[in-house]
This record gives structure tokens, sequence and C-alpha cells, in this order.
């Protein structure tokens, strides 16, 4: 006889995706099961070993800011941190972090076994258990039981559990994919090829098939990592060495520098050079890439070191980091050197390079292949269009990167978990968050290749800095209830402090008197004629509002250099006053865009819309507004093939409906 339990919610997959969706669900007090084909693949990181980095680590603030977990957890088990682009302005600041692999997996791993409404299991899920959706009844009947199903998207089913391989049955009023890359996964170097996922872990074989059936459309995606080096070969005198910062900067709002401070292991910089590349060049024929053995596309924004060969032919050097994948571990990672190069050549491409002439492999670089949807099959909610109750997030979606994973996860989860209070879905919008843009990427555009998320995407980034992810996202957490009261009340805090602070820096006047001058004078800076504020004064890019203390009598005493307050983080306060004076301007104009960009997506479309009947729409337009459905007149502008003219029409057709 077959086992058969019941539970609110079923997550499938427990990587990055799959515990964010768990955690949210399970801390939201729903009964959760999550999924895994090997305990050993919990929040397992296959490929670089770290986290945050340019764009990345916005991602990875907000996700705490709404009370997810991956900051917490890479703050607990970091080797290096460093913040990226400090050249450049606050928008494009980055946090990046070197993580001890396996360190990462097992404080996750028992973060979750912590956690009193969640279930861990090892095993493979094989099918998805669907009900047809055949009358109002059956809405009628969700509704008494408070799920909150959009009438209008139900086409075909609802889920309404899964079985494994084993045939056990796990019965469930929401279901979400979180399965990585394992869905018949393929691992590809030269002509060897293995039918497993990362790192040799089995892959998932079945639960495919099931969702064909269920009329979800699948296709194959690659991609990639470099080789691991034994650090003992490894001849570190012919590199760079890359120390992290000095002062380190946590993930998480809830953490403090010296919270966290550590000790922290360097990476190292070298570079591949004409060698390696000819090396390449002549077995390119050998690569499986190139020799058409692999078929799924692969990321544009992390080519594989032949891809890049092939395609800049005229750079005769690319950087290479040899970064450490942990504390208690001699593995180095080959940052910049992914392929699937037979494994004779990976050998000669790695010994042509400077510091790594005796190295030994200790895992050969790979390819993996892997069937994924496409996220347009999506709502904005990440649950499917066609099948009530089921959510997808991470790669599945066409998406890279565990931040981006962990990103879709929580939300997912967030969603999953609403779906079941009655509860209208949480959608960020462009606007509010780089996971709002992320999303809205991936649900609206077609991605034709794995999505990375990038600074450039985000329209508004001058207001969605890292720094002021929590003042952004925080309110949403609370009202979540994943973000408790103790924190929201320290955020709280914070907040009006910083606002307060500003007002006061605004009406507080200095006159054109000698004291003022000569404080002038001897930071270099221009003389005043008249009285000014003394925020008018912070904004001169020679000064801060640390600098400006001398001349302030009025400043709080707890906001004195010579203060700490014990409650409030004085470090975060002071970076968002400085940010918020001297960009001022441009803040502003940016918030008069977000202003005009909220009346179109405010504007929302019937969701039982019949484009047919909508006059003068071009017929590729038709087809994407068909296939994609969008929500809102911000939502079809942003669709490909869709031009303002079309928009126009459907606000025409809207209005005079």
């Amino acid at each position: 006889m077959n086992v058969e339990e019941t539970y609110d919610i079923v997550i499938v997959g427990a990587g990055h995706a799959g515990c964010e969706a768990a955690l949210a669900t399970a801390r939201l007090g729903f009964e959760t099961i999550l999924f895994t084909v090997s305990m050993d693949s919990v929040a397992l990181m296959p490929c670089n070993p770290n986290i945050g980095g340019s764009s990345k680590g916005h991602l990875v603030r907000e996700i705490d800011a709404l009370g997810g977990e991956m900051g917490k957890n890479i703050d607990k088990t970091y080797i290096q941190s460093k913040m990226l682009n400090v050249s450049k302005g606050p928008a494009v600041h980055s946090l990046r972090a070197q993580a001890d692999k396996g360190e990462y997996t097992k404080q996750m791993r028992m973060t979750l076994q912590a956690e009193p409404h969640l279930t861990l299991r090892q095993g493979e899920v094989s099918e998805l258990i669907y009900e047809e959706i055949n009358d109002s009844a059956d809405i009628n009947s969700d509704k008494k039981n408070n799920i909150n199903l959009d009438e209008s998207n139900i086409v075909k089913h609802r889920v309404v559990g899964v079985k494994t391989f084993s045939g056990a049955v796990y019965h469930a009023k929401a279901v979400v994919l979180c399965t990585g890359v394992y869905l018949k996964a393929m691992c590809i170097y030269g002509d060897t090829i293995t039918y497993t996922g990362p790192n040799g872990l089995m892959a998932a074989n079945h639960l495919s098939d099931s969702m064909t059936e269920g009329g979800i459309a699948l296709r194959r995606f690659k991609t990639g990592t470099p080789p691991r080096l034994d650090r003992n070969s490894i001849d570190f005198s012919k590199m760079s060495e890359q120390k992290g910062d000095d002062h380190i900067q946590p993930f998480s709002f809830t953490n403090r520098e010296e919270d966290i401070a550590r000790e922290q292991i360097s990476c190292w910089l070298t570079y591949t050079g004409e060698e390696t590349h000819n090396i390449i060049r002549e077995n390119i024929d050998r690569s499986p890439l190139f020799s058409g053995v692999i078929k799924g596309t692969g990321p544009r924004y992390c080519p594989s070191i032949e891809d890049k060969i092939m395609k800049f032919p005229d750079k005769d050097r690319h950087q290479l980091f040899v970064e450490p994948e942990g504390e208690f571990t001699s593995e180095m990672y080959l940052d910049g050197m992914s392929s699937s190069m037979p494994e004779d050549v990976q050998y000669r491409m790695v010994h042509s390079v400077p510091g790594l002439e005796n190295a030994k492999i200790v895992r050969p670089a790979y390819a993996i292949e892997y069937d994924c949807i496409s996220a347009t099959d999506l709502k904005p909610s990440l649950e499917f269009k066609s099948v009530a109750g089921l959510f997808s997030a991470g790669q599945i979606n066409g998406s890279s990167g565990y931040e981006e994973a962990g990103a879709q996860g929580l939300i997912a989860g967030i969603n999953a978990a609403r779906l079941l209070q009655g509860k209208e879905p949480v959608v960020l919008s462009r606007s509010d968050g780089y996971i709002g843009v992320l999303i809205d990427d991936l649900v609206t555009k077609e991605t034709k290749e794995p999505y990375r998320m990038m600074t450039s995407r985000a329209e508004y980034r001058l207001l969605l800095r890292q720094d002021n992810a929590d003042l952004r996202l925080t309110d949403i957490g609370h009202e979540i209830g994943l973000i408790d009261d103790a924190r929201y009340s320290m955020f709280c805090e914070k907040r009006n402090l910083i606002n307060s602070e500003i007002e006061r820096l605004k009406e507080t006047m200095l006159g054109a008197n000698k004291k003022t001058l000569e404080f002038l004078e001897k930071h270099n800076s221009s003389p005043i004629h008249t009285a000014v504020s003394i925020a008018d004064i912070i904004r001169r890019p020679e000064f801060s509002y640390e600098l400006v203390e001398e001349i302030d009598k009025e400043r709080p005493e707890f906001l004195s250099s010579k203060k700490v307050n014990l409650k409030v983080n004085l470090k975060e306060v002071i970076e968002q006053i400085n940010i918020s004076i001297k960009y001022e301007g441009y803040i502003d104009r940016q918030k008069k865009q977000v202003s005009h960009f909220k009346k179109l997506e405010n504007k929302r479309i019937p969701a039982d819309i019949d484009y047919s009947k909508v006059k003068n729409l071009r017929i590729e337009a038709r087809q994407k507004l068909e296939q994609i459905r969008p929500e809102s007149i911000g939502q079809a502008s942003r669709i490909s093939g869709v031009s303002p003219a079309d928009v126009n029409m459907i606000l025409l057709y809207i209005t005079m409906a």
C-alpha cells in the first residue's frame, strides 16, 4: 500500500527558489512539504561560490527586506565580502560575497529543519495530480474553501497534489515547482554524457512528461560551469591577490558589521593568453557546443570560454578569478572558464594559464541541458495561467542565477499562501524593486535564452538602490506577515529618523559669517554670500553629512560621531541622509517618471477581453496579446511586437466597452 499524506502546499525542489518558497509558506502558517532529489542538494551552489554581485546584490537585499532568508544565510557563511562599483554612483553599488559552499548548504538546511510547519522529504516528484475544472460548481467549492481563484484565467486544470516515483501521493491545495536544472538533466563535456543533475546528483526524469500532459509546453536551455582545481597545485605568486573590503556591509538589514565580522580569505586574478586561445581554436570541432551535441540555448551574458574566444577573436586575454569554494576544502573555482571541452583539452587550457601550469583538476567543467518552461505562460503572480494553484519559480522559468531563483521562490511562495488565504497576490511593479523588473521581464517578454538580472534592465535604478531596499519593501513584508512586529518597529524608527533629520538639515540655516566662511575655505569650497541650509552645503561634492558636523550645532546628540545608538543602525541612517540630499534633484525627476508609469500600470485590461474584437490590431500584436494576456496597459506596452499604436487601440476598446 502506498503512502498517502495531505499538506496545504507542496514545494518541488530545494534549491534557492524552493528554500525561499518553503520558508515563506511555512512561516505564514501553512503545512508545507519540501521535496528534494537529494538532501545533499538543499540550497546547493553547483556553480559559482558567491552570492550577490552587480544587480544580484540588489535582489538579495530585496529578498531580505520582504522577509526572505538568503541575505541572512550568506551573512552567516561568507568567507569574503566586497562592494562592487564603488567608484560609480550609488545606483549601481552592489554587494558580493564569496560563500563557503558546504556551510551555506548546512546553515540553510538547519533553518528549514527548525521551521515548525515545514517537512523536508527526499524523493523524486514524478507526477502532478490534476483535476478538471468543468463548471462553476468547482469554482464555488474553491471559494468556500477560501481559495481565491481568478475565474477568467482558468482554462484547463487545477493541481491537487503530487505523486512521487515510489508511488506515494501527497494531496495539496497549491504546488510550487522549483526544479532548477534537474528536469531531464544531461551533463556534457566532450564525448562524455551523463544523465544526471549538477554535481552528479540524480536528475528528475519523469516530471516533464506529467507537465506536458497537463498542457505545459517545455523547452531546452543550457548552462555550464568551469573546472575546480586543487589549491595545493596552484602557484599564486604569478597571480594578483584580491582581498575583501576592510569594512563589511551585511546583506541582511537585521545585521551590523560587528555582528558578522570575521577573517576573510583571498581570491586571485589571472588571465588567459594567446596559447589558451590557440588550444581552444585548434579543438573547437571537439566542443559539443559547436559540434551540435548540445541543443539547448545557453546564457548570452555568461558564455563558455570557447564561446568567448570564437565571438571575440580580437581580444588577446580574458580575466580568470581563482576563488575558494570554502574554508575547509582545497577546491578552487576557476571563474571565467566555463566550458564543455573534452577532459584532455581542459587540462591543456588550464595549464596554459599563468599560475596554473601544474594545476590538478578536481572536477572537470561541464555543460548541463535541462527542461524549462516559457515564463510567458505564467501570471505576474507566478501562477500558471492554465493550471490553477500551480506556481513556478527559479531556473525552470528560464532564468539563471541563485539570486534570481531566490527572489522568484519567495514571491511564488508568498502568492501560493495568499491563494489559500483568499487574498490578492503580491505583484511588485518595475518601480517597486529589481524583483518586480525580473518577474515582469520573464512573464512579459519572450526570453529566448537564460535570463540574467542586470542594472541596465531597471529603468528606475536610482530609486531602486540596494541601500534603500528596506525603505521600499519592508512595509510590504510586514503586511504579508514575514516581517515581525519587532523588526518592523525598528525599521519605522530608522525611517522616521532619516526623514526628520533630512528635514532638519533643510531648515537649519548657516549665515555668511566668519566661522562658516573659514570652514568652507578649509575644505577648498567656494564661499557663500547669503544664508544657506546645511543641506545645501552637503549637496556640494566635497562635503558629506559626517564632514559638516563641525558647523552643525543643532545636530541631535545620538547622531553625533561621539555617540552610538544601540537600536538603529546609524551607518545606514547616515548613508540615506547623504544619498537623499546629494541626489535629490535626480531622485525627484525619476519619481515623476514613476508617477507617469503607474498611470499605465493602474489601467487594467479586463481578464476576459477578446482581442479578436479589438479593431486595427496588427496580426503579430493580436497573437502576442492572446498568448501573454497582459493584466495592464503598462504590461501590454512592454510586449515585444506590440506597438504604441496597438496599445492605443486597446485603450480605445476598453474605454468604449
